[in-house]
């Protein structure tokens, strides 16, 4: 396992909510797929973009969960109103 995988850790989507995947990091960006109920996603790496409001508060980050993959913080708990991953580059 490389360094990068190892410090990858698992969030929870807010409980009842199915969440709309972005290709990029904001509601002006197509929606790719929709995580259901209860999913749990492995945060990248996170970057600013469209100011949400959603079960855990309001945020402007988004959280990188794959290649092309974005889903607004606000409705991941992570236990932190701010960063909990490096800055996407």
């Amino acid at each position: 396992m490389t360094a990068a995988a190892a410090s990858v850790r698992y969030y929870s989507v807010a409980p009842g909510v199915r969440l709309n995947v972005r290709s990029g990091p904001g509601t002006g960006y197509s929606v790719v797929r929709v995580l259901p109920e209860g999913s749990k996603v492995a945060i990248y790496c996170q970057t600013p973009g469209t100011r949400i409001r959603g079960p855990y508060g309001t945020s402007n980050i988004w959280d990188n969960i794959a290649n092309g993959q974005y889903v607004s913080d606000a409705y991941i708990y992570t236990g932190s109103d701010g960063y909990v991953a490096r800055r996407c580059s």
